[in-house]
């Protein structure tokens, strides 16, 4: 009788701590999504923050025409983001006829940039 009581102590022990690590785990699993959330989203501030400084030294303190080089560095850039709005705006901005309709451009394109950092 008493190593049936053992018996059922243990089992009994066995059973709680199974539940605990159960609930621990979930809590765990959840705070693993939360970071994974906000590393993503660091990464992704960082890579709108390199471009935005390297479209602001490259095409708006440039006195001269941008280069092909400069442009393929631009446009790597706005693509490694993948935002699919970000990009939309870009090629707004590329695609613009006029000056007046660039400078519109670049100012939407600016405000969407400094939007999209969390």
């Amino acid at each position: 009788m008493k190593n049936r009581i053992i018996f059922i102590a243990v089992i009994g022990g066995l059973v709680v701590s199974n539940v605990y690590f159960a609930l621990k785990s979930s809590s765990l699993g959840g705070e693993l999504n939360d970071a994974r959330k906000e590393a993503s989203s660091f990464h992704r501030n960082e890579k709108v923050i390199n471009f935005s400084r390297l479209f602001i030294d490259s095409v708006l303190k440039s006195g001269n025409e941008v280069d092909f080089d400069t442009r393929l560095k631009l446009e790597n850039a706005i693509r490694d983001i993948k935002d699919d709005e970000i990009l939309a705006q870009w090629n707004k901005f590329t695609k613009s006829q006029t000056e007046t309709d660039a400078q519109n451009e670049v100012k939407n394109l600016l405000d969407l940039l400094m939007k999209k950092i969390q």
